[in-house]
């Protein structure tokens, strides 16, 4: 025989009222040394100018020794390959591929500004772009370091 009364409803004015059901506090994930740099906008600012002037020197440079003023044979092509094993560790913040990128781009600096004062036309504005791009690798790479390093030091204080 069904009752005349049907059973309350868990949150009609009629039952008490109880206390909501605690949830556990929400822990972030953990996010891997890269993806935490990601988010700092001076350090995805920096690797952006680092890899835009590094892939800048490396076009530059096959563009240069093989079709716009070839000198030679285009074996001087191969002085760009010392400037792609770089581009993997620029990729993924790697501390110590930022520091010696920015010792290493010096050689090209100096090639640039050598051929700057040496050769004519096209070639000339060239190694004009070459200087460029090397001072704009260079201040990507010295800041990079820079703010890295007066990150993790203030990090440190502050633990």
């Amino acid at each position: 025989m069904p009752s005349d009364i049907d059973p309350p409803l868990p949150h009609s004015p009629q039952t008490s009222p109880q206390t909501p059901p605690q949830i556990p506090p929400q822990i972030p994930p953990q996010t891997p040394p890269d993806a935490a740099l990601a988010a700092d906008r001076v350090t995805r600012l920096t690797r952006t100018l680092a890899l835009g002037g590094l892939v800048g020197l490396i076009v530059l440079g096959l563009c240069w020794e093989l079709w716009l003023a070839p000198t030679g044979s285009g074996t001087l092509a191969l002085k760009v390959l010392p400037l792609v094993p770089p581009l993997l560790g620029v990729w993924r913040y790697r501390m110590q591929t930022y520091r010696w990128l920015s010792l290493l781009v010096w050689l090209y600096f100096a090639e640039g500004i050598t051929r700057a004062i040496t050769d004519r036309g096209l070639s000339s504005a060239l190694a004009m772009l070459e200087v460029a791009l090397t001072l704009l690798l260079f201040a990507a790479c010295a800041l990079h370091v820079r703010w890295r390093l007066s990150r993790s030091a203030s990090a440190a204080a502050a633990a």
